[in-house]
């Protein structure tokens, strides 16, 4: 299994994960949050085109990560899972239902060579998803927006080999930028976005001797830094800074494999 990401940040999030099995190759993409056209050209640069896809799944409604996902869906006749909440806060009639699947908390949800576990996160929106991704051999965590960690998504993330974790902002930063009062106490609130600290913090109850790659993800450009976000998580790792990787929110990042 391997993952790239297609960009990851507030202007628009997407990570494709692959899985093959000897002759089969399974490829889902994770949130759709640009444009069709430069959804398109970013599958281009990780090798990928949308008639290789085999399924889209939606984190949640907001605009950088659905984007375009129910036209692209539509276009390309690919099936699109999510939660009923965020089906009921984006629907539309226009949407043919035999694309469509109804993902909760707690399912396994098999797909080719992938095993989805998709599982509830506090955040601001109707019914959000994270999700672990396996295929038999490891297990991928890619948890991008919630404003904490409590135990349960701890043990969801329980044994990955890989981690993509949400490190928005660095809480100093943010109280003392130029964000009006009620923004900030949206971000920094238990269902708003995931902290350096916290992020670190969740990170050390979820660390073990198999943890591989650790990417910090959806970086906030002005309330975050990477040289910040890669020191808060290499210190719950207990290892350099060099050691965690940062999703670019232009270019995410190269394919990284599972071991």
């Amino acid at each position: 299994m391997r993952f790239c990401s297609l960009g990851s940040g507030s202007s628009g999030n997407s990570t494709l994960v692959e899985a093959s099995q000897g002759i089969t190759s399974t490829r889902l993409l994770v949130d759709a949050g640009f444009s069709a056209r430069e959804l398109t050209r970013r599958l281009a640069r990780a090798g990928c085109t949308p008639a290789e896809l085999d399924a889209l799944f939606i984190t949640h409604e907001h605009g950088d990560h659905i984007g375009c996902a129910l036209a692209f869906a539509s276009r390309h006749r690919l099936p699109l899972m999510m939660s009923r909440g965020t089906w009921r806060a984006v629907g539309s009639a226009d949407f043919d239902p035999a694309l469509l699947r109804i993902v909760k908390s707690g399912e396994i949800v098999a797909l080719g060579d992938l095993e989805l576990r998709p599982f509830a996160v506090p955040h601001d929106a109707q019914e959000p998803l994270q999700l672990t991704l396996g295929d038999g051999a490891a297990r991928l965590g890619l948890l991008t927006d919630l404003g904490c960690a409590p135990d349960d998504v701890a043990a969801a993330l329980a044994g990955c080999r890989a981690l993509l974790l949400e490190c928005n902002h660095d809480e100093a930063l943010l109280r003392d930028g130029p964000y009006p009062p009620s923004l900030k106490k949206r971000i920094l609130g238990s269902h708003g976005h995931l902290s350096n600290a916290a992020a670190a913090d969740l990170l050390a109850r979820c660390r073990h001797a198999a943890l591989g790659d650790v990417v910090a993800a959806h970086l906030s450009e002005r309330n975050n830094s990477p040289v910040l976000a890669r020191e808060a998580l290499a210190g719950a790792l207990g290892r350099s800074s060099a050691d965690v990787r940062v999703a670019d929110p232009a270019l995410g990042f190269d394919w990284l494999d599972l071991y």
